[in-house]
């Protein structure tokens, strides 16, 4: 017996069939679904940005909010394995090498806390740029810089420490560039805070460089706080008087370095001593802070045109003598923040490398370098400049490079957008990219 099949139906069977497959390829990615996608970021993303997106999807999704929704609960299950895996620094690097298969072992988001947990309790510091959330894998890095640390570690269940948050809030404004402020959340870093001898919470330590780690026991206002870091902080104020004046201000010119000045007069109001050490703190390595009184220095102040109190920045080459001040920045506040941003805005942006001397350039020094596509220049940020200080010691110089100037040099380097980069002695052959932030 033979059949006959037409034309038309020929192609309306082949039509169903390539539809019956692409329906059961949906249904296989959705099943595997990335779980950066479920989270809405990208695979560059900070911990902070993970929890951030985590948090505002749980306010959501969560079955306490969506009590007749049937598929809540499984929904929500989706989400929070992403995210346990996600926020583990070692899962996240063996999904992202193997994806799921590379968890099988792992059991991790079959349970979750209720909807109020999410909302009052989960990430208290992730909406504030002043506090860096520390993890495991952070942690000794970031206290082990060179820096400033002061670290609370607390439990998000701790109603000591839900009381101290908004204090800690003000506390990191006020100290924002003096020191790093630093949060652990001993609920999602229990072995680093058992590691730490962390037995109470919330707990308060001093880190640096060199110095056994100290414990903070005294009141918890921003004062105290204040005063306690404040002990910490090395940075120095030179006192600035006619026999030191001039070689202080040639010596710091001759390696490129300026000098903030807050004069005292009898008339108007000069920096407050904890003021200028703050400033001394913040610019430290980048300005030399000093102070001077008018009062027994009055006529060295007349020959600078000094009347009443006031603060100058003397950039590398101003002139300061016979009555002149070119280049020189007068300060008309009082605030530390407010000071030490003018400041920033003026010192010199990092060195432009030219595409012709690139290879050269990264052939003979460590370089970290910023890249850039014309004017989306991710290195204008103030910050940044003090990387030339923190750097130093290890012998990295810092630079920018423009792709827009050479397009093939960028390619070859894989650079298809604004990010940084370090560059280890040996050319272009020899790097790592850095994508988050």
């Amino acid at each position: 017996m033979e059949f006959s099949v037409s034309k038309g139906d020929y192609v309306r069977c082949f039509k169903r069939s390539l539809l019956l497959l692409l329906v059961c390829i949906v249904v296989l990615v959705c099943a595997d679904q990335d779980y950066y996608s479920l989270l809405g970021v990208s695979k560059e993303a900070s911990s902070r940005e993970i929890r951030q997106a985590f948090k505002k999807l749980a306010l959501k999704l969560h079955p306490d909010k969506n009590q007749n929704d049937p598929n809540a609960h499984e929904n929500f299950l989706k989400i929070n394995r992403a995210y346990e895996v996600l926020k583990d620094e070692d899962l996240r690097k063996k999904y992202d090498k193997y994806g799921e298969k590379g968890l099988e072992d792992q059991q991790q988001g079959g349970r979750y806390e209720s909807w109020h947990y999410y909302r009052y309790d989960f990430g208290i510091y992730d909406d504030d740029p002043e506090i860096i959330t520390l993890d495991r894998g952070e942690f000794d890095a970031a206290v082990n810089s060179g820096e400033l640390w002061f670290v609370n570690f607390y439990s998000p269940r701790c109603s000591h420490c839900h009381d101290l948050a908004p204090t800690w809030r003000e506390f990191a404004k006020e100290m924002d560039g003096v020191i790093r402020i630093g949060a652990v959340n001993c609920g999602d870093n229990r072995m680093l805070c058992r590691i730490k001898g962390i037995n109470s919470y919330p707990s308060l330590y001093v880190f640096k460089t060199g110095m056994q780690p100290v414990k903070y026991y005294g009141d918890r206002s921003k004062e105290s706080l204040k005063n306690f870091a404040m002990q910490y902080v090395t940075s120095t104020v030179t006192e600035l008087w006619a026999g030191n004046f001039v070689n202080a201000i040639e010596t710091s010119f001759a390696s490129g370095v300026g000098w903030l000045i807050t004069f005292c007069a009898e008339r108007g109001d000069c920096l407050s001593y904890q003021t200028r050490l703050k400033l001394a703190g913040m610019l430290e390595g980048l300005v030399n802070v000093g102070w001077m009184d008018c009062g027994t220095q009055g006529e060295l102040c007349d020959n600078l045109d000094i009347s009443s109190s006031t603060t100058a920045y003397f950039p590398p080459g101003a002139t300061i003598n016979n009555k002149e001040k070119g280049g020189v920045l007068f300060l008309n506040s009082l605030d530390a923040r407010e000071i030490y941003q003018e400041v920033m805005k003026h010192l010199p942006d990092f060195e432009m490398i030219p595409a012709a001397s690139l290879e050269d350039r990264l052939a003979h020094h460590r370089w970290l370098l910023f890249f850039q596509f014309g004017e989306n220049d991710k290195s204008n940020t103030q910050e940044f400049k003090k990387l030339k200080f923190l750097l130093k010691d290890e012998h990295i110089q810092v630079g920018k490079f423009d792709c827009l100037s050479s397009p093939t040099i960028c390619n070859k380097l894989y650079v298809y957008q604004p990010c940084l980069a370090v560059f280890k002695g040996k050319g272009t052959g020899d790097y790592e990219i850095h994508h988050g932030k």
